[in-house]
């Protein structure tokens, strides 16, 4: 992967998804790779891979579950039995493993960031963290408002990712979804980070 090219992988990358997803979702993924792109920033690292990782993120999201299953065991990664009985699930791994052998795009975080923005995982990388928390506020969520982003972006990387993480526990759990498995375990970890 050639990093003085970010412009035109994010060119393509924006290109397949616009033609593959649904318009309200390329919106949504656009308003991700903004916000991604801004905590990159902020916190130190490279605002086009943000940018990127958020394009991309769900350029997978509308395919038939069968790619999706598909495309996650060709990229190699080991699919919990969690995710295999909700395919929709799928698609951070499908479309990870299809930035990686369709447009050569080979940067460990960025491949690590996509595949877990929808779950995380222990032992994030920054990146990670970042598409993680601008999946979930970016400026089209309901409760993302100017303040509380403002509020949220005066935290550091580990507060911002704890914070993010137990709201949407907190919400998944009032829907009645089913919580991925490492989830507790995963706020418990960030939890010496609360505010």
């Amino acid at each position: 992967m050639n990093y003085d090219n970010l412009d035109e992988y994010i060119k393509i990358i924006d290109a397949f998804t616009k033609d593959h997803v649904k318009a309200s979702r390329y919106e949504h993924s656009v308003r991700v790779a903004q916000t991604c792109s801004l905590l990159c920033q902020k916190y130190g690292l490279n605002p086009k891979l943000g940018y990127l990782a958020g394009i991309g993120h769900d350029m997978c999201k509308d395919f038939p579950e069968e790619e999706m299953i598909k495309l996650s065991k060709e990229g190699g990664s080991n699919i919990p039995e969690f995710e295999l009985e909700r395919p929709q699930l799928l698609h951070g791994r499908a479309a990870a493993a299809l930035l990686k052998s369709k447009f050569g795009i080979d940067d460990a975080d960025l491949l690590e960031a996509v595949t877990n923005h929808t779950s995380a995982c222990p032992n994030l990388c920054d990146l990670t963290k970042c598409l993680f928390v601008a999946d979930k506020i970016e400026p089209g969520r309901p409760q993302s408002t100017k303040e509380y982003r403002a509020r949220l972006f005066a935290m550091n990387i580990n507060q911002l990712f704890y914070t993010v993480l137990l709201e949407n526990y907190e919400y998944v759990k009032a829907k009645g979804y089913d919580l991925y498995p490492k989830t507790l375990e995963l706020i418990e970890e960030y939890k010496k980070y609360q505010n």
